[in-house]
Order: structure tokens, then C-alpha cells, then sequence
């Protein structure tokens, strides 16, 4: 599914938008060769004299003329961290959608997803600190309070308050706060420097140590940051972390740059397989359905 982002920011509100991702998504399931995937999220019982009427599944006994309660059982069958990048170069690009309204939107929809399989979600947000980590529950309001706290960061660029990344640090810290067994989920763009790709992975092998199974989500813009596809002409480019500018000429230094970055991510694709780790491209604006089935797949083999 293509991201309509005109759609999306007239949409507004995260939960919302979330819900109509994964109605879309569960359709497309539906007549997919991935119809099997369990998408069937309530359980039910017969109605007993005495039972509250709040619970019954009105639609089920339109069709069956019994009544059915819902079961909403507090017991989970999967915890889950969904670990989102909220650094200064995750707004980029500004024209267009950002990778991190991309990576927004991909967790809020997970959340939706998550929730109506009844499987426990946390969300810890992060630069070169950890200013929010839950701990996985799976109510209703905890799954507020996480919307909420995404949509605090959403077209909230500060060009004078710039924050940096410290991957390695924060990895760690996630590993030693995320005590049970967990499917963490990591969406970043991974532009920490090259030469601190050692540090990347001892933080992505505590986590490993620790039981949990890990997905990273490498969120860029392909146009730009991986094909240098810039008119012929002088640029100033400025770090969005650092401030830092430099003046260029896109042909002379396009060959270059482009080796380089992908190596540098070839790098960290052989590595993580190495340590059984699901390393998936998310080229922003390519849709959600990617990340949810990524998902789907992953939460089977771990059941």
C-alpha cells in the first residue's frame, strides 16, 4: 500500500489512522498466500444467565441468533518493544514524508495490530538518551498513552534543540530494562559513524544474550540518501545532528558516496544475520504492509 501523505496529515490522529492501516492490511491478508497468518483476534463463549450483556458480540448473533461473549483475557501471547529513533536526522527529508513520520506511523500501526491479537506492546523512544521506555502491557489505556507519546514528537522539529544518536547506549540500556522474553523491534535510519560499527553490534548482542528475538528497520530515503540523485549542481548539506555544512558538487563525489554507504549497510546486513538478526530495508514511502507482515512472520515462528 502506497502512503497517500497528503491523506495521512489531513487524518490527523494517530489511533485513528492506525486502525484504518490495519483494516487495509487484514483485507489485503485475507486474499493473500498469506491467508493463513492468524488474523482472528476474539475469542468467544456462549452466554450464561447472569453474564453481562456489555460483552456480547452483537454482529456474531445477528448471524447465528446466539449469543456470544467476548473474552478479553489478560494473559498475552507475545510482549513486544518497538524501539523508534527520534534523533534530528530521522526528520529528514522535509519535503515529502520523513522517516520519522514513516517510523510513526509503522509503530502506530503495529500497536493496532498488536492490540487486536492481544499481545503485549511497549514503546521506548530514543537519541543519545532514553526519554521514554514502557514496559509491555496490553490495555486499552496503555495503548493511549503510547499514541500519545508518539504523536508528542510528530512535526516537532527544532533546528536549535538537536539531538544526537547514541545507538550503542541505548541498545544496552533497552536490553537491561526489558526483563521477560521479548520481540524487539527497531526502527532507525543506523547513520552512526562507520568506524563505531563493533559498538552497534555488542549493544544488538546484549540484547540477543538476553533471549530476545530482534527485527531492525532500516528507514531511509532512497532517492537521496542511497542514489545521491541530486541535480548537477552546488549543494550546501547540513547535519541535521551537528549542524555541521559542507559544500559539494553531487557528480564529483556521487561514485564515491554511494559505494560507500552501501558497503557500510552490506556490512551490517552480513553481520546481523550472522547473529540471527532480521535486518529489513523500509524505504520510506513504500507503505506499511511490509513492516506488518514482517511482524506476522516473526510472531509465528516465536509461538
Amino acid at each position: 500500500m502506497e502512503i497517500d501523505r497528503l491523506r495521512l496529515v489531513n487524518f490527523g490522529n494517530l489511533e485513528l489512522l492506525a486502525k484504518q492501516v490495519v483494516e487495509g492490511f487484514i483485507t489485503g491478508l485475507h486474499k493473500s498466500p498469506f491467508h493463513g497468518f492468524s488474523v482472528e483476534f476474539a475469542e468467544h463463549r456462549l452466554y450464561n444467565s447472569g453474564d453481562s450483556t456489555r460483552h456480547i458480540d452483537w454482529k456474531l448473533y445477528g448471524r447465528t441468533e446466539k449469543m456470544f461473549i467476548k473474552n478479553y483475557e489478560e494473559e498475552t501471547n507475545l510482549r513486544c518493544q518497538v524501539v523508534l529513533d527520534i534523533s534530528s536526522s530521522m526528520y529528514f527529508p522535509k519535503d515529502g514524508i520523513s522517516k520519522l513520520e514513516f517510523s510513526m506511523y509503522s509503530a502506530a500501526s503495529l500497536i493496532e495490530l498488536m492490540k487486536r491479537q492481544r499481545d503485549a506492546v511497549g514503546l521506548s523512544l530514543f537519541h543519545d538518551s532514553l526519554p521514554l521506555h514502557t514496559a509491555a502491557k496490553s490495555s486499552i489505556t496503555h495503548h493511549r498513552f503510547l499514541y500519545s507519546e508518539l504523536e508528542k514528537y510528530f512535526h516537532n522539529y527544532d533546528e536549535k534543540n538537536k539531538r544526537n544518536t547514541n545507538t550503542t547506549h541505548v541498545l544496552h540500556d533497552i536490553a537491561e530494562l526489558t526483563h521477560k522474553r521479548s520481540l524487539v523491534i527497531v526502527f532507525s535510519d543506523f547513520l552512526d559513524e562507520p568506524d563505531k560499527i563493533d559498538e552497534l553490534f555488542r549493544g544488538l548482542q546484549h540484547l540477543r544474550h538476553n533471549k530476545h528475538e530482534v527485527i531492525l528497520f532500516h528507514v531511509f530515503d532512497k532517492t537521496k540518501e542511497f542514489d545521491f540523485d541530486l541535480d548537477n549542481r552546488p549543494y550546501n548539506l547540513v547535519d541535521m545532528e551537528t549542524g555541521e555544512k559542507i559544500t559539494v558538487q553531487p557528480a564529483e563525489i556521487k561514485k564515491h558516496y554511494t559505494e560507500g554507504i552501501q558497503q557500510y549497510f552490506k556490512e551490517i546486513e552480513m553481520r546481523c544475520a550472522s547473529f540471527r538478526i532480521d535486518f529489513m530495508p523500509a524505504p520510506v514511502g513504500e507503505g506499511y504492509n511490509q513492516i506488518l507482515t514482517e511482524f506476522l512472520i516473526k510472531r509465528q515462528k516465536m509461538n
